[in-house]
């Protein structure tokens, strides 16, 4: 008897993982990890990667002149293992939150110390380690999904026919 609970123990465990799987790969938007590697530090963005959709992005979906928490549902969040420097301002070795304020020629982009944070609801800007602006690029190609890159010197935020690039040494 015993042997036949665990065996069904087992099984119900393995169901729960697989529909615990399929329900990530359904979601809206999904979980995503952008890694890379700038002057030796180990970057790491954790964001949930909405899709447009047919949906007009730029000062409708995200509002322009309003802080966004760049991405969908938890906070985007970036760690890095050594100091950096964004924009001429130096972030120190830990995890951030990042928002953006968009505008229509520039956005915003806000590194806030409070990381564990769902979306934009309670942000603080007393708790921001530091802003920056920074001009949008028009891409010529749609990218349907939002994604992170990070390069040896830069990190892009890509999502409709924007590029919100940051310069990072």
């Amino acid at each position: 008897m015993k042997k036949i609970k665990n065996s069904l123990c087992v099984a119900f465990l393995c169901m729960a993982t697989v529909f615990s799987a399929t329900a990530q790969e359904k979601k809206a938007s999904p979980a995503e990890v952008a890694q890379g590697k700038i002057n030796g530090a180990i970057v790491t963005i954790n964001y949930s990667s909405p899709a447009v959709n047919e949906r007009a992005i730029w000062g409708e979906l995200v509002p322009f002149g309003k802080v966004w928490r760049a991405g969908a549902n938890e906070a985007t969040t970036i760690k890095t293992d050594k100091d950096l420097i964004v924009e001429g301002n130096k972030l120190t070795a830990g995890t951030y939150s990042v928002f953006v304020i968009p505008q229509l020629h520039e956005a915003t982009v806000i590194f806030n110390k409070v990381a564990k944070q769902w979306g934009a609801s309670k942000y603080d800007k007393a708790e921001d380690a530091f802003r920056v602006s920074v001009k949008p690029n028009a891409r010529k190609l749609k990218a349907e999904r939002l994604t992170y890159t990070i390069s040896s010197n830069k990190i892009v935020l890509s999502w409709d026919y924007w590029d919100i690039p940051l310069s990072v040494k």
